[in-house]
């Protein structure tokens, strides 16, 4: 985002407006935090602001201050629609492309206003007037503490806020453990404290609050663990009976796929989740080093992400998509065993 555009947005956020906030479908810690933080932000300049995001998120992410506001957009599909028809300024987080909103997308598509883009995703869409992209960011969050930082306002940023934009980074980075974990991404998080945010506090809200029936799917998950040492890979299973089984409620499964990054020598894991009511296996990918599952994923399986962090989908039942993941190994065979 350049100097004018940064004027622009200025003199657009100088006085009230009606702006509506909008995550992608089945947000995480990073889109939720970014979404609720930007809200509280608005909401101190006096602006109208609302967060609709497009279905319901994990109840570990309700601990969030501002969440409680959060429109739901199945579930009042009429007013945020009318919110979203009135809105002076909607802004995009988390997403670069109006097909990652699910229901949404019609809505947002033919919606005239002015858009504005914060993410770090790969090939933004050309929607926003305002579009800040940079995939090098380890989070929207980092990217929304700049944009505070861009329009010279990070004195409005509150403890509220200041939690919210840790959150997010907290989990985009694996708790700080990826590589687009920089310096600067340390020294976001240090103001952060100062600003108010409890680290302490928020890594148990967010992940000492697991369920009996959660940690008995886990360790269903880590029973359905297959390892390849030649490909120095490793992926999971959940069938859609193993979930039902252990009541699974949304966002039970998130992290699991990092178990199988955790063993020596591994690079390449992926987790295999079916999801019998919308026909799909939902894939989750994550690497180490240079191996890129943001490619792989958008060549595979209809999905994308970062490098070392992707997702997409499978048409396929479970055991067809696990057959042809095994498959594709071989393809990549001297890119995983060549890295570190």
């Amino acid at each position: 985002m350049n100097s004018t555009e940064i004027k622009d947005l200025k003199s657009l956020l100088a006085s009230p407006k009606k702006i509506v906030i909008v995550p992608h479908k089945n947000p995480d810690g990073d889109a939720i935090g970014s979404t609720v933080a930007l809200y509280n932000f608005l909401k101190s300049k006096q602006h109208d602001a609302v967060v609709i995001a497009p279905n319901e998120y994990p109840e570990f992410l309700k601990w969030v201050p501002g969440q409680e506001d959060v429109l739901i957009f199945e579930k009042n599909t009429e007013k945020a629609t009318q919110l979203i028809s009135d809105a002076e300024v909607i802004f995009t987080l988390d997403f670069n492309h109006f097909s990652r909103t699910g229901m949404m997308e019609e809505v947002l598509a033919k919606t005239e206003t002015t858009y504005v883009m914060i993410d770090h995703h790969q090939q933004p869409d050309d929607y926003a007037k305002f579009t800040y992209s940079d995939v090098s960011c380890s989070s929207t969050c980092e990217m929304v503490y700049n944009f505070i930082e861009m329009l010279d306002e990070t004195d409005k940023i509150s403890p509220e806020i200041a939690s919210a934009l840790y959150l997010g980074i907290m989990t985009d980075t694996g708790s700080f453990r990826f590589s687009s974990t920089t310096s600067k991404t340390h020294r976001v998080i240090a103001n952060l404290i100062d600003k108010g945010a409890k680290n302490a506090n928020i890594h148990q809200d967010t992940f000492d609050n697991s369920s009996y029936e959660r940690m008995q799917l886990l360790g269903v998950a880590l029973n359905n663990m297959k390892v390849f040492s030649e490909y120095k890979t490793a992926y999971i299973t959940l069938s859609q009976e193993e979930l039902d089984k252990h009541n699974f409620k949304k966002g039970d499964t998130e992290g699991f796929v990092n178990y199988s990054l955790g063993i020596k020598g591994i690079i390449f894991a992926a987790i295999f989740i079916e999801n019998k009511a919308d026909k799909i296996i939902k894939i989750s990918l994550r690497s180490k080093g240079d191996f890129d599952v943001n490619q792989f994923a958008r060549k595979h399986f209809e999905g994308g992400g970062h490098i070392n962090a992707a997702g997409g989908k499978s048409d396929l039942n479970l055991k067809e998509t696990t057959q042809k993941f095994e498959q594709l190994l071989a393809d990549y065979e001297n890119e995983l065993k060549n890295e570190a």
